[in-house]
């Protein structure tokens, strides 16, 4: 009976570890789309990052629908579903670059993104309860790896697509007439339409194949006993996910977090061109983040909560992204680059660690309150746009990083204080 329980979570772990792959590839793919889409539709520094507006506004809107679409279909359908709806969006690329129009780029990114919600909703709780709550982290740093291999493989396939003798292009651009330029501009384009099609293709087939796998359906009953049990209170005395302060505060610590990591690998290729580094360079230096990130989540997997509790590791990783920030600013070259890149390693513990405290006692509220968690995915749709203006208005991309301060700072008391917040009464 346990070997057969051992092999059915050891399944489910790879159809997620599928999954995970897919949302790093998508998402960092928008970290070579953003300086490509700078040059092919001729944006300003804020519009560019747009990018992150347009797909990471539909985990906000689209998370309460998906939470109510998997009560719907389940999960492995709802996985279905939402793969079926990422491959729209990816087909939407091609009548985007046929006629570079910026908007129809955003509306495939938005698409894209509300496919990500739906599969994201059903995802994160699924391993959140595949295991005691003490090594939640843990296993959603195995998720992690999955994402960020993923994610540093669509930054060296597309940026050597999208982005391909960048700075040639540019200064080409430079020096002929509007109706040559034009010509450039709408070849340039081009380049995603291959890509983006082969990507539909792929999600299209995922989905089928999910649909048709055997795969245990996650029943309401399987979910984590409310801790409040621990102290005499029940969850049917509970009538809504507002009455879970720590939830909510979790929500707000995911924005932050999910902001500030955007930002940490979207707008690394457009700070090292700020640093002097050619454009041809700099484009792969998300990668960086990525690796940095790797490390972190294999050290969570090697120290979480074996040699240090998953709250510990968050404060301490705070505290160290706070410092990487500030020298980021006050450094120039390859130190700056250095300092910047390991904000991925201190950021690598944030989402396993924050997603489990904040979900923990919530019992039947579990689906709802992951959609809740969803939700704050929007700061990475908020804070890249709300970056690029600062740097815009203050003429230096580099002292602009000081917006993310306030954001580490909130992550650090949701460590140390607010993943308690509405649980100390409880315990009396």
């Amino acid at each position: 009976m346990t070997e057969n329980k051992n092999a059915s979570v050891a399944y489910q772990i790879t159809i997620i570890g599928i999954l995970f792959f897919i949302f790093g590839f998508i998402t960092w793919a928008n970290g070579t789309l953003i300086p490509y889409l700078k040059i092919a539709c001729e944006l300003n520094e804020a519009q560019q990052y747009y990018v992150a507006t347009a797909f990471f506004a539909a985990y906000f809107i689209m998370a309460i629908p998906s939470s109510m679409i998997l009560s719907k279909t389940g999960f492995k359908n709802g996985m279905s579903v939402g793969l079926m709806v990422m491959a729209i969006g990816a087909l939407i690329f091609i009548p985007a670059a046929q006629t570079r129009t910026y908007n129809i780029f955003l509306l495939g990114l938005f698409i894209i993104g509300t496919g990500l919600a739906l599969l994201q909703t059903a995802a994160n709780p699924f391993v959140t309860i595949l295991g005691p709550i003490e090594s939640a982290a843990q296993r959603i740093s195995i998720m992690g790896i999955c994402n960020k291999i993923a994610g540093i493989c669509a930054i060296y396939v597309l940026g050597s697509i999208a982005l391909k003798d960048a700075d040639i292009l540019k200064a080409k651009l430079l020096t002929i007439d509007a109706t040559q330029k034009a010509i450039e501009l709408d070849a340039l384009a081009a380049r995603v339409i291959q890509p983006y099609t082969i990507l539909a293709i792929t999600l299209a087939l995922l989905a089928i194949a999910i649909y048709f796998v055997k795969m245990p359906e996650i029943k309401e009953e399987q979910e984590p006993e409310n801790e409040n049990q621990k102290v005499g209170l029940t969850t049917a005395e509970k009538t809504s996910i507002f009455q879970f302060p720590h939830l909510l505060l979790g929500a707000l610590a995911i924005f932050f977090y999910v902001g500030v990591e955007v930002i940490s690998y979207d707008t690394f290729a457009n700070f090292g061109e700020h640093l002097g580094f050619p454009l041809d360079t700099a484009k792969n230096f998300p990668t960086y983040t990525g690796y940095a990130l790797l490390a972190g989540y294999i050290f969570n997997i090697i120290a979480i909560p074996k040699f240090i509790s998953q709250q510990k590791t968050m404060l301490s990783l705070t505290i160290l992204s706070i410092v990487l920030v500030v020298l980021s600013v006050i450094t120039t070259g390859k130190v700056a680059i250095v300092c910047f890149m390991l904000l991925g390693f201190s950021n690598a513990v944030m989402w396993p660690a924050i997603w489990p405290l904040a979900i923990d006692g919530l019992g039947k509220f579990t689906k709802m309150g992951s959609a809740l968690l969803i939700m704050g995915i929007v700061g990475g749709a908020i804070l890249p746009p709300l970056y690029g203006k600062i740097s815009e208005i203050i003429g230096n991309k580099q002292t602009a990083y000081l917006m993310m301060l306030p954001c580490y700072l909130y992550i650090l008391y949701y460590a140390i204080v607010g993943h308690n917040v509405g649980r100390e009464k409880e315990t009396k």
